[in-house]
């Protein structure tokens, strides 16, 4: 089953229970995959699919960054209760010693020694931590081990 075709049934079961966050989140996930679909004229595949809702979750987190910094905790409980929905649809997140090891193994391989590899280095982690760790969170790690090295 897609992960489109999977939203879809959440998104009826959600209509069923009377669920009009779930709903609402399962409408606008659609939507964003619909998009998609349109604007790349083609279906997506699993790995599309993904990246389109870490997209839309990535969204949610700079909204509650933004809403908690404007004193607006009424739209910020919103986008958390919505990220909390797409979250249930990505896979598990990282732990912080697996990223470390994967940084480690990173600069390793491209041999890394200074802030000038940063891309080598970020250009070796994404393919591995797309979806499943902030790629900001792990540039600033990165930057700070070749900073020091």
């Amino acid at each position: 089953m897609s992960l489109k075709d999977q939203l879809t049934s959440e998104l009826r079961k959600a209509m069923k229970e009377g669920d009009v966050e779930k709903r609402s989140t399962m409408r606008f996930l659609l939507a964003a995959l619909h998009n998609e679909e349109i604007a790349l004229q083609k279906e997506l595949d699993g790995v599309e699919e993904l990246q389109v809702l870490n997209k839309q979750a990535q969204q949610r987190r700079d909204s509650i960054e933004a809403y908690d910094q404007a004193g607006r905790a009424d739209l910020s409980a919103k986008e958390t209760v919505e990220l909390e929905i797409i979250k249930q649809y990505l896979p598990d997140p990282l732990s912080i010693e697996e990223i470390d090891s994967l940084i480690d193994a990173a600069i390793m391989e491209v041999s890394a020694s200074s802030s000038k590899d940063m891309g080598k280095v970020m250009g070796k982690l994404m393919p591995q931590i797309r979806g499943r760790a902030d790629g900001k969170e792990v540039s600033e790690k990165v930057r700070h081990i070749l900073g020091e090295g």
